[in-house]
């Protein structure tokens, strides 16, 4: 896939996020209640700029959940109208920026505006790469009958079909494998 490195990091990203959802997380509980889920958030993904780790900056982020799903749930041109929205409320400016060892890539937010505003716009702007390049199919969901989590296929043929959040993959494959014993027993 020809994406910038940033674009596939917001991608990544915003499927965890949407993984915390109760619906999508591998627990069935919310995986962003508490201020020390979002460190970990944080943690695991790097957005530059302010945090202020308040219970408003947790529920703000909370609250952006169902908005990004949409966008494993709509087709291309609809994801458009979802883009443009999000990044005309936001009052998106983008600008080149190096920083904390990336070379030149987009922000369009300040770095000390609000988290959640900072998600929210970053995620818009790796989906206008996933829209002009033609390749919202990558936008999946996972394939195991028992989990319903979202990913990014980065995949260069197009071939990934389970989550990272489950190891769905490898319990898909160890039941293959299991299955083919058990027919080779026969």
């Amino acid at each position: 896939m020809i994406l910038a490195h940033d674009t596939e990091e917001s991608l990544r990203a915003a499927a965890a996020l949407v993984n915390t959802l109760p619906a999508l997380s591998t627990s069935g509980y919310d995986e962003l209640s508490t201020r020390a889920d979002l460190d970990r958030f944080l943690t695991s993904h790097r957005y530059s700029g302010t945090f202020t780790g308040t219970r408003g900056e947790l529920e703000a982020v909370r609250e952006l959940r169902p908005e990004i799903l949409q966008f494993w749930m709509l087709d291309n041109d609809a994801s458009v109208d979802l883009v443009n929205t999000m990044l005309r409320q936001a009052r998106a400016l983008p600008q080149l920026v190096r920083h904390d060892g990336w070379d030149w890539h987009l922000h369009a937010t300040e770095s000390d505006a609000p988290f959640a505003t900072r998600v929210r716009v970053e995620t818009a702007m790796a989906m206008i790469d996933v829209i002009r390049a033609d390749e919202h199919s990558r936008l999946r969901m996972c394939a195991s009958d028992d989990c319903n989590a979202v990913f990014i296929d980065l995949s260069r043929n197009r071939s990934k079909r389970y989550c990272d959040v489950g190891n769905c993959g490898n319990r898909a494959h160890v039941a293959a494998y299991r299955a083919r014993q058990r027919g080779d027993d026969r």
